[in-house]
């Protein structure tokens, strides 16, 4: 039987080529893995990284490649999408953590994890407790005048109503919430994803929207939260996954924050804070052993393994609608 986790998060204000279902029983706060990908013509690190849910200078490090460098088809890449999930999920619950850019939900056979797009810094996602209030397959969108007033600042003008089709910019599926204005929806262009460059809304590749959306249900709670930093014990080891504070709301230094959090933990006299410090430094955004004794951060040369797995979907539908938000 697995050991159960302890994973804490601190709240500052308040995977996937595909998701990640952990087995059944006590649910693995810890998802994704370590794998390798062979990259196929016209790939480029950043549309990996967005398939994946990491960083393209985190997969270029590892790598031993140049930022922006072109990727030759054929060529195998190691690729760490290690996420913690946050350690206040419960079932039946989505949790989108802004600075991970990451949406979990937790259902009784475990955790699922998607890399998402959220607000940019000038537009952000707001914060806070929402339901699930409807689904839309095939939406129209409505756009908001405030986003038809940017584009006419830029001399570009948007239609009143954008028809579903391929250049919707919703993709196939909206989940609205009860947050004003905010929805859950794909995308026609999946390099997008794992930025942080919408108006508000979550933003999922073709795929993993359509699994979400299988999967929740009209009034299924959840929350958007703020967690750069976030620190687990598992299974003996000690991880940290640091990010960018992307809105600027931290505190405190995030070295302050990981020493928080270790000590809520008891985990302080167990952790290599050489290590520590250096994956703050780094910001890789990704889940790192920094436990004493730990191995170095992968590399291509190094063998790979993977966790991962899937259990079977719930079938959805929904009438075909129109929706009003930003995107």
């Amino acid at each position: 039987m697995r050991r159960p986790l302890i994973v804490v998060s601190l709240m500052l204000a308040g995977i996937l080529a595909r998701p990640v279902d952990t087995q059944a029983g006590e649910p693995d706060f810890l998802t994704g893995g370590i794998t390798t990908h062979i990259v196929a013509s016209g790939e480029t690190l950043t549309s990996i990284a967005a398939r994946f849910g990491v960083d393209p200078s985190t997969i270029a490090s590892v790598n031993h490649l140049a930022a922006g460098q072109p990727l030759d088809p054929g060529r195998r890449l190691l690729i760490d999408n290690r996420h913690i999930a946050p350690a206040t999920i419960v079932s039946g619950e989505i949790i989108i953590n802004v600075p991970q850019r990451m949406l979990f939900y937790r259902h009784d056979q475990g955790i699922v994890a998607y890399p998402v797009a959220v607000g940019r810094p000038t537009w952000q996602t707001p914060q806070g407790a929402f339901a699930v209030t409807w689904k839309d397959e095939n939406p129209a969108w409505h756009v908001p005048e405030s986003i038809r007033a940017e584009s006419a600042r830029k001399g570009e003008e948007l239609p009143l109503v954008v028809p579903p089709g391929p250049r919707n910019p919703l993709g196939r599926f909206w989940i609205g919430l009860s947050l004003s204005g905010i929805g859950v929806h794909g995308t026609p262009v999946p390099s997008s994803i794992y930025r942080t460059v919408t108006h508000g809304c979550i933003r999922l590749q073709a795929d993993n929207i359509e699994d979400l959306f299988g999967r929740v249900d009209i009034g299924t709670p959840g929350r958007i939260v703020y967690e750069p930093v976030l620190m687990t014990s598992h299974d003996g080891e000690v991880y940290l996954e640091v990010h960018p504070d992307v809105y600027r709301r931290a505190t405190m230094s995030p070295l302050q924050e990981a020493h928080e959090l270790a000590a809520q933990l008891g985990l302080s006299e167990r952790i290599d804070w050489t290590l520590a410090a250096a994956e703050i430094g780094r910001r890789a955004g990704i889940a790192r052993r920094v436990s004493l004794d730990a191995p170095r951060v992968p590399t291509a040369s190094l063998g790979s393994t993977v966790r991962s797995g899937r259990t079977g979907r719930r079938a959805a539908s929904s009438p075909q609608g129109s929706r009003s938000a930003p995107r």
